[in-house]
C-alpha cells in the first residue's frame, strides 16, 4: 500500500518549516504528517544563502540556520532530529513530479505514490536560468545560480578559488546585489551587470539606488548598465569572459546569475486555478480544490490592504507568515470554526555590505525622499515615502532602528492622509514616528 498521511506539505522551504511548526503548536498527533522535499536537508531560513552563507568570517552553516531560529532563538532550530521527536516524516531527496489532486495522489519521480487527506503547495519559486533563453554557451562550466543551500556550497567554493580573480554578477535585484557584496568582501573583483536603468529597479527610485551604487562603488564593486548576449568560453567549456551587446567582452573567472525566479506552479497542470503565475487562492489560502492549500511565493492570494488585489509575493517573510496562517485555516476549518482572512502588507528588505533597509507597501504615486543630506560615503539614515491620492501607501527606511520600522508597519496599515508633500520631506521618519498609532497590530 502506497504511504498516506493525513497532511502532506509539497516543498521543504521557509513555509514548510513554519507550517509544521504550527501543527506541532496546535496539536499535531506523531504519524500525521510528512515533508516531501527534494532538496537533501530539513528545511532551513533560505535568506542565509545569500545574505550570511558566502561571508569569510563566521559563515552560516546548518544546523546554525535551520526554521524557525528567526522567530525564538536557538531553542527553535528545527533540525532533522525536531521532526523525528515530533513524529513528521520527512522525506528527503524525494522529487514529486505531478499527481492527481482529485484522488489525492502524488507521484513521485521514482514512481511511488503518496497519499493524503489534506495538501499544502509549498513548492516556492525556482531561479531563472539562462539555459531557458537559449543565451549562447550559457550552460559552460563556472555559471553559477543561488537557490538552495547544495548550490551556495558550490558557490562557496567557488568564490575561495576566484579570490584577486574577475567575476561578474548578472542581475541588480536582490540576489545580484547581495552577491555582489559577498564576493568583493571575499577579494574578488566583482563588476555587477544588469539593463534596467539603475539597481533594484522593483523598489529604489534612481535617487534611491544612486546611493547604494556608490556605495558600491567605493568598496570596488563596480556597475555596467548593459544586455548579455552571450558567454566567451575556452576549449575544456569552462567561462572566461561574458559577451555585451555593444560587442564588448568582460573578463570573468566566474559568473553568478540572479536575473529573478519564477512560482513552481507546473506540477498539476489544468488541475488547479492558476493566476499571475501561482496557484489561485482564496482569504483562507485554499486553492480551486477542497483540501489543497498554496503557501510562500507559489500562492498568489488577496492582498487586504488593498482590497483583496490578487497578488504573488516572493518574499521570505510572507512565506513565514503564510506557513502558519495556513495550518490555522485547516485547524479553524476541522473545529467548525471562522478565522479572520490572511492579512499580509507587502514588504521587502536586504542587507547591503554596511548598510540595511526595509521597505513596506507599494511604491506607487508621487515619491518624497528624504535624507539624502545626511548621506556619506560611510552610510547614513535616509527614506521615502509614496504618496497616492492623498495617502501614504508606501515607506522605506536605510538604517533605521526596531523601532522606526515598526512604525512604517503601522503607518501602511493606517495610510494616513497627507496634504503637504514638503512638510513630509521635512519630518522624515518623525512622520511615522508621531502618525503611526501603537495600538494598530502588524
Amino acid at each position: 500500500m502506497p504511504p498516506s498521511f493525513k497532511y502532506v506539505i509539497l516543498g521543504g522551504g521557509v513555509a514548510a518549516g513554519y507550517a509544521a511548526w504550527e501543527f506541532v503548536l496546535s496539536g499535531l498527533r506523531p504519524g500525521e504528517l510528512a515533508i516531501i522535499s527534494k532538496e537533501q536537508v530539513a528545511p532551513y531560513e533560505r535568506p542565509a544563502l545569500s545574505k550570511g552563507y558566502l561571508n569569510p568570517e563566521g559563515p552560516a552553516r546548518l544546523p546554525g540556520f535551520h526554521t524557525c531560529v528567526n522567530m525564538g532563538g536557538p531553542a527553535e532550530r528545527h533540525g532533522p532530529e525536531w521532526y523525528a521527536q515530533h513524529g513528521i516524516t520527512l522525506m528527503l531527496q524525494t522529487e514529486v513530479i505531478g499527481g492527481d489532486l482529485s484522488k489525492k495522489e502524488l507521484l513521485t519521480k521514482s514512481k511511488d505514490i503518496i497519499k493524503f487527506e489534506k495538501l499544502i503547495i509549498a513548492t516556492g519559486s525556482t531561479a531563472m536560468k539562462l539555459t531557458d533563453f537559449k543565451v549562447p554557451n550559457s550552460d559552460a562550466r563556472g555559471i553559477y545560480y543561488l537557490r538552495e543551500e547544495a548550490d551556495a556550497a558550490i558557490l562557496d567554493k567557488a568564490v575561495k578559488k576566484a579570490k584577486g580573480k574577475n567575476a561578474v554578477v548578472l542581475g541588480g535585484g536582490y540576489i545580484g546585489l547581495e552577491i555582489g557584496a559577498a564576493l568583493v568582501i571575499n577579494g574578488v573583483q566583482t563588476t555587477i551587470v544588469f539593463p534596467e536603468p539603475h539597481c533594484l529597479r522593483r523598489v529604489f527610485t534612481p535617487e534611491i539606488a544612486a546611493v547604494y551604487q556608490t556605495h558600491y562603488d567605493g568598496k570596488g564593486v563596480k556597475f555596467i548598465q548593459a544586455a548579455v548576449v552571450g558567454f566567451v568560453v575556452d576549449n575544456s567549456l569552462n567561462v572566461t569572459g561574458v559577451k555585451l551587446k555593444d560587442g564588448s567582452s568582460l573578463p570573468a573567472a566566474m559568473v553568478v546569475v540572479g536575473v529573478g525566479a519564477r512560482p513552481c506552479s507546473y506540477l498539476f497542470p489544468k488541475q488547479l486555478a492558476i493566476e499571475q503565475g501561482g496557484y489561485k487562492v482564496n482569504g483562507r489560502l485554499e486553492t480551486s480544490l477542497p483540501d489543497v492549500y498554496a503557501v510562500g511565493d507559489v500562492a498568489t492570494f488577496p492582498i487586504k490592504l488593498y482590497g483583496n488585489e490578487m497578488q504573488l509575493q516572493g518574499h521570505v517573510r510572507h512565506a513565514r507568515m503564510s506557513g502558519k496562517y495556513v495550518v490555522q485555516s485547516i485547524r479553524a476549518q476541522e473545529e467548525c470554526r471562522v478565522i479572520d482572512d490572511y492579512d499580509y502588507v507587502p514588504y521587502f528588505y536586504s542587507r547591503m555590505l554596511d548598510m540595511r533597509w526595509q521597505f513596506f507597501g507599494k511604491n506607487v504615486g508621487d515619491c518624497v525622499v528624504w535624507g539624502l543630506a545626511n548621506v556619506t560615503p560611510a552610510g547614513g539614515k535616509f527614506g521615502a515615502y509614496w504618496v497616492m491620492d492623498g495617502k501614504v501607501v508606501g515607506a522605506f527606511l536605510e538604517s533605521g532602528s526596531t523601532d522606526e520600522y515598526e512604525a512604517l508597519s503601522r503607518l501602511i496599515r493606517e495610510q494616513p492622509q497627507v496634504t503637504d508633500l514638503k512638510k513630509l520631506e521635512e519630518d522624515g521618519i518623525c512622520f511615522a514616528l508621531t502618525v503611526a498609532s501603537p495600538q494598530v497590530v502588524r
